[in-house]
């Protein structure tokens, strides 16, 4: 039977990146609010992951969360 939990490798910076313009765009979060602040919205033992891959691709806890996702796509300009 397969686990449904996640492991390390399943957090790429792109899935990340992903998910954080989904907050930012339903106005969960604010672009201008530090990236910590996206523990609140992922389960404990997954932030772990999501710390690491963030460290990996030299991304700081303090760095706000417009840097994550600085290039964006607009389709509507």
């Amino acid at each position: 039977m397969k686990t449904l939990e996640k492991t390390a490798t399943d957090y790429s910076i792109e899935m990340i990146k992903d998910e954080v313009r989904h907050l930012v765009e339903t106005g969960t979060v604010s672009r201008h609010q530090p990236i910590y602040i996206l523990c609140q919205y992922i389960p404990a033992r997954e932030w772990v992951c999501v710390e690491c891959e963030l460290e990996k691709c030299d991304y700081l806890l303090r760095d706000q969360i417009g840097d994550l996702i600085a290039c964006e796509n607009w389709d509507n300009d």
